[in-house]
């Protein structure tokens, strides 16, 4: 099943699996047109995992997402890993998969962490040499998210966005746009965030994320823990007056709601949609 251009989504969480199906099976006019599965939670031989994405996956299209590709590091990309991951995408037959622009640990440990990278000549060489080992491994391009951040690098040569812009068109990967992100590292390092969204090469951008975060004043943070913010709904609609229709979903991973309220805020995100694109 493939995800439609316009459709709203959400990331699938063990407290709605159920609630999910149900919305499925009964027709709810409000239910999510598409779900995206977090993809290390899938990558395991067997049991309860799978045949919940089974019975998900029978229902709605689906994406995945993963956070521990682990891109930026220079150890060696983790064979085991991408043979888990390529079984997955086999299974599932996702419409894409994405990971971070970003390293997630060293080859003593994952620290479970989205770390920022400096935005610089080798970094951009180092990159797209593991996106093609994971291209051509996957076979199909891999979609990138932008991350938070709260540092920012001496040795970066460039902005994010056009770091981010080069990397697309020197490694033909794709990109994930996480408005929520380009908010919370606007904050913390005072950039443009609609020149951000001006930079990105918008046909590369082929899904959005919206998501809460902790807002303390001087620093904000990417929590996921709470309902978008008013800041992030505009720079929402900025970005879809840029880039014009694209599969947006919402991420929620703590103090998770029950789904109707999450089907509500998934509403206001249509909303924001027609109002904009109308």
């Amino acid at each position: 099943m493939n995800v439609p251009v316009n459709g709203f989504g959400l990331g699938a969480r063990v407290e709605h699996y159920e609630d999910l199906k149900r919305a499925a099976d009964e027709g709810w006019g409000n239910r999510p047109e598409w779900l995206e599965f977090i993809s290390e939670n899938f990558m395991v031989g067997g049991g309860a995992p799978l045949v919940h994405l089974d019975a998900l996956r029978a229902r709605y299209p689906a994406v995945l997402h993963g956070v521990s590709l682990n891109l930026g590091s220079t150890d060696p990309l983790r064979a085991d890993y991408l043979g888990a991951l390529a079984a997955l995408v086999e299974r599932v037959q996702p419409a894409w998969v994405s990971d971070h622009l970003c390293w997630t640990g060293t080859a003593h440990g994952q620290l479970h962490d989205l770390l920022p990278l400096p935005y610089a000549q080798a970094t951009l060489a180092h990159l797209c040499g593991r996106i093609q080992q994971v291209q051509e491994r996957l076979r199909r391009p891999l979609v990138i998210e932008n991350v938070s951040s709260y540092v920012q690098f001496a040795a970066d040569e460039m902005g994010e966005a056009e770091f981010i812009a080069a990397l697309v068109r020197r490694s033909g990967c794709q990109l994930l746009l996480d408005v929520n992100n380009i908010y919370v590292s606007h904050r913390n390092h005072g950039f443009d965030a609609r020149g951000f969204i001006d930079a990105i090469p918008a046909a590369a951008v082929v899904q959005i994320h919206l998501a809460g975060h902790e807002d303390e004043g001087g620093l904000v943070i990417d929590t996921h823990d709470h309902p978008i913010r008013a800041e992030v709904w505009a720079l929402y609609a900025y970005a879809l007056q840029r880039l014009g229709a694209r599969p947006t979903m919402i991420e929620r991973d703590d103090h998770i709601p029950p789904l109707p309220e999450l089907l509500a805020e998934l509403d206001q995100a249509r909303a924001v949609a027609r109002a904009v694109l109308a």
